[in-house]
């Protein structure tokens, strides 16, 4: 894990999401209840963007996607494609490591009801827009839903409406990166078709090889 460009454990710039980090703190102590930081080194060329921490999943863990049903998708997505190695257990003492590639979250901490607010993704932007800014060899970035990508675009200084979002799109922006999006990797999304296994699958085909 790095720590470059996340915040602090005790981050209070967004009023609400500090509040329910203390109620996660006191009701389950053994927790993580912290902004999770990245997972990934910077040198990768592919960085996944997600939402936020899922409340029992990595808001416990510490670790992006690390805990629920999504990363129980996502992880081994990325060990079938050669962007990760070792075992995926679901926790952050697996061993499991990253190839090439990164993981963060527009938003650190976990917002209330997976529902963070516009002005809580604007004021974390700062970290992104930081993580964005330390990737020497960046050359893919993946959004997991609309909201990803929309910060995604902001942190690089983008109007959504030039880059709408749709699944299984590839943009090449100016500054030479190409922004792919997906549906995010979500139980609620798996449940109801919108995503399957395979489109899944499908996303990650499509973006390898990395450019160099």
């Amino acid at each position: 894990m790095s720590t470059y460009g996340d915040p602090q454990r005790d981050c209070s710039l967004c009023p609400r999401l500090a509040a329910f980090r203390g109620d996660q703190r006191r009701n389950h102590p053994d927790w993580f209840n912290a902004p999770v930081p990245a997972f990934g080194d910077l040198t990768a060329r592919l960085l996944i963007v997600g939402l936020a921490p899922g409340l029992r999943g990595a808001n416990r863990t510490g670790r992006p996607f690390t805990g629920d049903w999504a990363g129980d998708l996502l992880y081994p997505t990325l060990l079938a494609h050669g962007l990760a190695a070792g075992t995926f257990g679901a926790d952050p003492a697996d061993g499991l490591t990253l190839t090439d590639c990164r993981i963060t979250n527009a938003v650190r901490c976990v917002p209330p009801e997976n529902k963070p607010t516009g002005p809580e993704v604007t004021t974390c932007r700062r970290f992104l827009i930081e993580e964005l800014a330390a990737m020497p060899r960046l050359r893919v970035v993946l959004c997991l839903g609309g909201l990803a990508h929309g910060a995604v675009l902001a942190a690089l200084g983008h109007k959504k409406s030039a880059y709408p979002f749709k699944h299984g799109s590839r943009y090449a922006l100016p500054e030479g990166l190409t922004l792919a999006d997906s549906y995010h990797c979500s139980r609620y999304n798996t449940n109801t078709g919108r995503l399957t296994e395979a489109m899944f699958q499908q996303v990650f085909a499509d973006l390898l090889p990395l450019p160099g």
